[in-house]
């Protein structure tokens, strides 16, 4: 073999790629294979499901039972079996998350641990703004391809085991997204433990169930055309029940007088006629009657005739990820931003203040990626906290900045999950003052990886924040260059940046600390 032919890389694998997800839900633990082709396509191969007793447990007593954890395992150790036969070894390829089942469990970790020293899995405990996340991506298609749903506020709503998922989409935006704490086992748990009558457990149920059904009207209100796509096992169980000829891959139109016919007769049936009639598993009975209730109530509280149910689960949006790699898209990132921007509203900060300063920081990223190392989504991060950095003027203009640390950090945005929220709140709190210590609130429980970047997103955007110090907008452009040991910050058509310069000597210390780099702004000639 000659030189040349030894030093000619092999030709990448355009193989399709088979790779899996596990969910690890409050009363079940499902597992996708798919197959994802050189063009980025994903196909579903196969889909496994195991009930499991993780809701019963954790919504009962805080933590999963020694008896259960080995349940799972059990479960697990088949479903890697399953993974051989496909050849799916590479971790890479496996992705197993889990809800708020094992999320809000006491002993989280040592379920985690057990499982991996068992099966060599790794579990992820996701929180709901990542449920919600992947629930929008799922039902996007359907969004496109239906007329009716282009004018309508659509209201996708996804009852669980532990919580209630729910997005307004208007427009193709979502304008609302929260979850409930209150899912089907959640509930059921709550009503024994009080030894609620057994004649008053449907009325108390369905009283809790309107509650969750008020609040969503109240967001949505009644003005215009709403429409409700609904989604979750359950209501896949009634589709197929209803009707013989149900298409999954569709969006199924269900009428809503024969949903509710079958959630009556459900509703007044015990666990074990259900399991029964319907042969479906316990813990699919505990949940079928309180799921569709909700559906029910929601419809006949917009007073619509259909249900929409779609296929959509967590399962298919996780693989469609994995085939991307790419989460953070243009369009999420879209979403995040308007999300945000409602959030400042709320608030009643400086709009046009926030905006330019946020349009700088973004600037600010871009030119300077040579000195920050970050990955593309803490630019998000970084304009969201700048959008957000005087929230607190809210409250008060004394302390603003720690007011806002607080607001951001108890506030929902679309897409952006506890951490991080907590990393946009602290860059928002260090906008001005102090810089970060390990001993301040929230900043002390991070990785160190998280406080770096914390930090460098700190910097730039009190960088951001000194070049508006005017409040004019009158710094539409700038540009960067590392000249010696100083970066300078170049300002053409610009004749007096004295206002700006102050501002910059004050503010500028925390990128000399972070960066090693002295800061001097000068108009460009």
């Amino acid at each position: 073999m000659d030189q040349a032919t030894q030093n000619t890389p092999a030709p990448p694998d355009r193989s399709p790629q088979h790779v899996a997800v596990v969910d690890i839900g409050a009363t079940s633990i499902r597992l996708a294979i798919g197959e994802i082709d050189v063009a980025g396509g994903v196909r579903t191969l196969e889909t496994l499901s195991q009930a499991v007793s993780l809701g019963r447990d954790t919504f009962s007593d805080g933590f999963i039972r020694k008896a259960t954890i080995e349940e799972c395992v059990a479960v697990l150790k088949s479903y890697r079996l399953k993974l051989a036969e496909y050849q799916i070894s590479d971790s890479d390829h496996i992705r197993v998350v889990a809800t708020s089942a094992v999320r809000e469990a006491r002993n989280r970790l040592a379920f985690i641990d057990r499982v991996y020293v068992a099966t060599d899995l790794e579990v992820e405990p996701i929180d709901e703004a990542e449920v919600n996340r992947v629930t929008f991506l799922g039902v996007q298609r359907h969004l496109r391809r239906e007329t009716s749903l282009a004018a309508a506020r659509t209201i996708v709503i996804e009852v669980g085991g532990g919580s209630t998922e729910a997005l307004v989409v208007q427009d193709g935006n979502v304008v609302f997204a929260h979850t409930f704490r209150l899912g089907t086992l959640r509930l059921r748990r709550t009503l024994e433990n009080y030894h609620a009558p057994a004649g008053k457990v449907g009325q108390i149920m369905e009283g809790q169930i309107r509650r969750i059904v008020d609040e969503i009207c109240a967001q949505v209100g009644h003005a215009g055309p709403v429409e409700l796509i609904v989604l979750g096992s359950d209501i896949r169980f009634a589709a197929r029940h209803l009707l013989p000829n149900w298409q999954p891959e569709e969006l199924t139109h269900v009428p809503v007088d024969a949903m509710e016919q079958l959630t009556r007769e459900i509703v007044g049936q015990t666990d074990d006629r259900l399991v029964q009639r319907f042969h479906v598993s316990f813990p699919e009975a505990e949940t079928m009657g309180p799921t569709l209730l909700t559906y029910v109530l929601l419809a006949n509280a917009f007073q619509l005739r259909e249900l929409l149910v779609s296929n959509t689960n967590l399962r298919d949006g996780l693989l469609h990820e994995m085939a991307r790699h790419d989460t953070w898209t243009s369009e999420f990132r879209a979403q995040i931003l308007r999300s945000s921007m409602s959030l400042a509203r709320k608030y009643e900060v400086d709009e046009a203040h926030a905006v330019h300063v946020a349009r700088l920081s973004s600037a600010l990223f871009e030119q300077l990626r040579a000195e920050h190392k970050l990955d593309s989504h803490y630019e998000v991060l970084l304009h969201v906290a700048a959008l957000l950095h005087e929230t607190g003027a809210f409250v008060s203009s004394r302390s603003m900045h720690k007011h806002s640390l607080y607001l951001i950090r108890n506030s929902e945005i679309f897409g952006l999950g506890k951490k991080n929220l907590l990393l946009v709140a602290l860059v928002a709190r260090y906008h001005r003052r102090a810089s970060p210590q390990p001993s301040h609130d929230g900043y002390a429980t991070l990785q160190r990886d998280e406080r770096v970047a914390v930090a460098k997103m700190a910097a730039m955007l009190r960088v951001a924040v000194a070049l508006d110090e005017s409040r004019s907008q009158r710094i539409q452009c700038f540009s960067c260059s590392v000249e010696g040991s100083r970066l300078v910050i170049s300002i053409p058509q610009t004749d007096d940046v004295s206002l700006e310069q102050i501002a910059l000597k004050q503010n500028g210390s925390l990128f000399e600390e972070i960066f090693g780099l002295p800061l001097l702004l000068r108009v460009a000639r």
